[in-house]
């Protein structure tokens, strides 16, 4: 089965004084249809110089999502991915169990 890997923002920290984001939170959920495994981070960003600020109000998911997969890095993005990955594997065929081999 496939499996689909989604980036979310949890939330954005701003400056209420020109509403300059500072922070971002976000989430990374990955799902193969039977089994689901998710991350959570945070990181700061620079302020950016004033050609390439985006209007708080005009800031989408997928722009978002850009700057912190673009902070984190393309290999650092695929190793967290690669991991959910591990993690739904390991749901599918379990290296370690636990419990005792007697009745009551």
């Amino acid at each position: 089965m496939e499996t689909t890997v989604n980036w979310h923002i949890a939330n954005l920290e701003r400056e209420t004084t020109g509403d300059v984001v500072f922070a971002a939170h976000y989430t990374i959920d990955a799902n193969d249809g039977t089994y689901s495994a998710g991350a959570y981070g945070s990181l700061g960003l620079e302020r950016p110089n004033e050609e390439e600020m985006i209007p708080f109000n005009e800031l989408t998911k997928e722009i978002c999502v850009g700057w912190v997969k673009g902070k984190l890095t393309e290999e650092t993005v695929e190793e967290i991915e690669a991991a959910l990955r591990s993690q739904l594997d390991e749901q599918h065929a379990p290296s370690k169990a636990t419990g005792v081999p007697w009745q009551g």
